[in-house]
């Protein structure tokens, strides 16, 4: 049976319609995780991702009967443009079912291609159900994404692909949602290479290769994670899994942070921005080598799309220096009185800080939220922690606290009654290496500090939004500071958002 998938993936004409894709090195992260790693640019496709060749491969089959009846395909992403690029080069009618909770930006690149959008429901089952309707009523074909075999003959080709461009490969990490991908390219590597691995990819919160392997059947979860959306699938497809049971050596779950991690490495080696689904084989690749301690082989990962929604940059770059263990977000405690942050910054030395949350909420003591560069990962965590207990700062780490990553850090304090005398002002300072210590040393134990934010985003200069408790009296000491300090600064004791968000009168 699976050397007819050799004969089919062989036979498959997805070059009408794709590319041989580039097989590029990742010099950084090579150099990093002592291997040669090199990536499959499926990202490069002109639909951005691989889905062109199962879909093509799928359609070029049809009779033509079924060709002058049109085809039909339940699909919010990659999927849904594959069917529409292939239907229009082979002059086919196709019909895309979506929900309405598709991005505008994905709706139009399918109707670009010449295709019929029908927005239906709020989820892809409700999709899938709809056009499972259409199928009956207008004698549509349905195009599977994943499980049926034309389809993962289709995705096969980049089995072939690497054989040909790779004399020795060790093993090839790619990204699992229904298995399609995975099914052909084990399927043909395999049979070929046997000893190379096959090693799949799934994030955490949506592990359905993963539970149907280690189960032995196939598994419907009751629930999947979005970030991921190209692989967030409940239930592998069937045909995928039959294969996947003789071919696949594991499957490798990564967190959000991993996937964030491993899109800046790709972009820093590339200068090319994958989808999370996209960079999923190089965050299950870095985990794998650190779990294995593998040196000096050569690992192959499948970037297999480019199809990024840009509201996502942001959560993106927050999450990468987490995933990689270059930062670390903790809580602490300290004592509320003048010069209290400035002997904390003392004990955690010349570290960066990335950020700092505070608000003043109690006369004796005040909790805050803190992010640090890391350098030498673990080791490097244990001793900073060791250096706060040394100093009697309670803490807690927070760097896996989904909620304090997402929300709390963001939410520290608010508004609060009975802060007196408090001005409010906003600072920007060039950003090196103890610039914010530098900052609390100018300032000294002259004031309280009723409210800090900062956060570093890489870039050049930092920047700060400072409470102090000023008495009147001591305005003039107040300007001097400022004035000798040399850093821009602007006045915003009375800015609307103040009044609104953090005074405690809210007028």
């Amino acid at each position: 049976m699976t050397q007819q998938y050799v004969d089919m993936i062989n036979a498959a004409p997805v070059y009408d319609v794709a590319i041989h894709s580039p097989l590029d090195p990742a010099p950084r992260l090579s150099e990093r995780l002592a291997n040669t790693v090199l990536l499959k640019r499926e990202d490069l496709q002109q639909v951005f991702s691989f889905k062109l060749r199962g879909a093509y491969n799928r359609i070029i089959h049809l009779s033509e009967a079924e060709r002058r009846c049109g085809v039909i395909a339940a699909s919010a992403g990659n999927h849904a443009q594959g069917v529409a690029l292939a239907a229009q080069r082979l002059g086919i009618e196709a019909t895309i079912v979506m929900p309405r909770t598709t991005p505008e930006i994905k709706q139009h690149a399918v109707k670009s291609l010449g295709a019929t959008t029908v927005l239906h429901g709020n989820a892809y089952d409700d999709a899938y159900r709809h056009a499972m309707e259409l199928v009956e009523k207008q004698g549509l074909t349905f195009i599977h994404p994943y499980d049926d075999p034309l389809v993962i003959a289709g995705q096969g080709t980049i089995g072939k692909e690497l054989l040909a461009q790779r004399e020795s490969i060790d093993a090839i990490f790619v990204p699992v949602g229904g298995g399609g991908l995975i099914a052909g390219i084990a399927a043909y590597v395999k049979t070929l290479r046997p000893a190379i691995k096959i090693i799949g990819v799934e994030p955490e919160d949506a592990p359905s290769m993963f539970s149907a392997l280690r189960d032995d059947e196939r598994v419907r979860l009751d629930q999947v994670g979005i970030f991921a959306d190209g692989v967030a699938v409940r239930q592998v497809g069937e045909e995928p899994f039959r294969l996947a049971r003789d071919y696949v050596d594991e499957v490798i779950l990564v967190t959000t942070d991993e996937i964030c991690a491993a899109i800046k490495d790709i972009f820093d080696d590339t200068r090319s921005i994958t989808e999370p689904a996209g960079a999923l084989a190089v965050a299950g690749l870095k985990k794998y080598v650190g779990e294995k301690s593998v040196q000096g082989q050569t690992l192959i990962a499948v970037d297999s799309g480019a199809n990024m929604n840009f509201d996502r940059l942001r959560h993106v770059a927050e999450r990468a220096e987490l995933g990689e263990r270059r930062e670390l977000l903790f809580a602490a405690t300290i004592p509320e009185r003048p010069g209290s942050f400035r002997k904390f910054c003392e004990a955690i030395g010349t570290r960066g800080i990335t950020e700092f949350n505070y608000r003043y909420a109690d006369p004796s003591q005040a909790h805050i939220f803190v992010g640090v560069q890391l350098h030498g990962g673990e080791s490097e965590k244990q001793a900073l922690f060791g250096q706060l207990d040394t100093a009697g700062y309670p803490y807690m780490d927070m760097t896996d606290n989904e909620m304090a990553k997402l929300h709390i850090r963001y939410m520290v304090g608010g508004r609060v009654d009975g802060v007196e005398h408090e001005c409010l002002y906003r600072f920007e300072f060039p950003e090196r290496p103890g610039a914010l210590l530098r900052f609390l040393n100018h300032m000294g134990a002259h004031w309280n500090i009723s409210l800090f934010h900062y956060r570093n985003h890489g870039a050049d200069y930092g920047r700060v939004l400072v409470g102090m408790q000023v008495p009147p009296d001591e305005e003039p000491m107040l300007q001097r500071f400022l004035d000798e300090i040399g850093y821009r600064y602007w006045d915003e004791t009375d800015n609307p958002a103040n009044a609104l968000f953090l005074s405690g009168t809210g007028q």
